[in-house]
């Protein structure tokens, strides 16, 4: 039985692209960029930078402005906990992000609250989006930062960054949005959108895991993260994962050129899917009814008194690989808190399934996955008592 893997938004395989490209970094140059006194690592240096180059020109930045890291969380943490520490000298305390973010931000937020920051949770509405004015209004005096994810990670929805950005950028405040579902899935112009640091985790767009990037707009200046030797310009210390860098730099290089024949091919094996499971009985489509706000590889949907867990172990059963939501909290029992935050009860909550495709899937396969769901679908309610009733 061949496996259909259709939650791409928790990870993506690595590319044989992307892979042939990482490989001689692992044995062939494999000198510490640091040690540029010497050929080997020289030519080390040398990949760093042209990967730095690369990834700095897909997202229309500086190559300046390009951090690496271990990944997206990472990410997250230094540019909240950075920037929430060092605008406290200047007496500013107080945060902003929205209800459905993250565990990266949401979990960050928290810690800093233990620490004596205030933090303002933005309400969401029914689709998930946050009001560019809803931020205006939260902004005080004392607020140093403000976060808000590019793309939400289980529903699709797309934020209006460009317009909070603005709203930032008027009322003097820091913006930083977690792009990690964004970057590879729709456009990302760092210059366009106005943000002043964004982060992004390879393996969401076909790279490898274990490397993310956190851009930081010339100027902006979140306290040190890790501190130790003199890496990405004194500011994340450790030696680079060379073989990550070039690894994310060329997957971030072919999503970006292919990004509209993707965008293309994806959405139309989502809309095969959301068409399908719309007509079903008893179904509520989560996220942006509006598909053009909507990510283009996201199905996200409530099947009433089909218990979500119980779909995700048919679906494998019969070799489908699905989600009932974020991966970073699959092992959860908890409702997911973006369902919640968009109106769902949480018996609802509890019965809902994410179908997220990659460029390796097919329509084929999307079809597949909607005659699995007819079948296993009803076998679920079928044992239900809230079905019975």
């Amino acid at each position: 039985m061949a496996t259909i893997y259709v939650d791409n938004a928790a990870t993506t395989p690595v590319s044989r692209e992307v892979l042939e490209a990482m490989t001689p970094y692992f044995s062939e140059v494999y000198g510490n960029p640091s040690s540029i006194f010497y050929s080997v690592g020289e030519q080390a240096r040398q990949a760093l930078d042209a990967a730095r180059e690369r990834t700095a020109r897909a997202l229309n930045a500086e190559p300046g402005e390009i951090y690496f890291t271990s990944c997206g969380t990472e990410a997250d943490n230094w540019a909240v906990k950075g920037t929430a520490r060092r605008m406290a000298a200047q007496g500013k305390k107080h945060l902003i992000t929205s209800s459905i973010e993250h565990h990266a931000i949401l979990h960050s937020m928290a810690a800093l609250e233990r620490e004596g920051f205030e933090v303002t949770y933005l309400p969401v509405d029914a689709e998930g989006f946050v009001r560019p004015e809803d931020v205006d209004a939260a902004i005080r005096p004392d607020t140093a930062l403000v976060s808000i994810m590019m793309a939400n990670n289980e529903i699709g929805t797309i934020e209006p960054i460009a317009e909070i950005a603005e709203v930032c950028r008027r009322r003097g405040v820091l913006f930083h949005t977690d792009a990690v579902q964004a970057v590879g899935a729709i456009p990302v112009d760092v210059k366009a959108l106005g943000v002043d640091m964004l982060s992004l985790s390879a393996h969401k767009f076909n790279g490898p895991k274990g490397v993310g990037v956190l851009y930081i707009r010339r100027g902006v200046n979140p306290v040190n993260f890790m501190d130790g030797g003199a890496q990405e310009k004194r500011r994340r210390a450790g030696t680079e994962n060379l073989a990550g860098i070039v690894g994310l730099s060329t997957a971030l290089e072919i999503a970006v050129n292919g990004l509209a024949e993707k965008s293309k091919r994806l959405s139309e094996l989502r809309d095969i899917v959301l068409d399908h499971v719309a007509a079903m009985p008893k179904v509520k489509i989560n996220g942006p009814l509006d598909r053009s706000k909507r990510l283009p590889n996201n199905v996200n949907a409530s099947f009433e008194a089909a218990e979500g867990e119980s779909l995700l172990l048919m679906l494998d059963m019969k070799g489908i690989c699905a989600s009932s939501g974020s991966a970073c909290a699959s092992g959860s029992l908890d409702p997911s808190h973006v369902l919640l935050a968009i109106g769902l009860p949480h018996e609802i909550a509890h019965c809902s399934l994410r179908i997220s495709f990659g460029v390796q899937n097919t329509v084929e396969e999307a079809r597949a996955v909607c005659a699995a769901l007819d079948e296993v679908v009803p076998k679920v309610r079928e044992r239900s008592p809230l079905w019975n009733e």
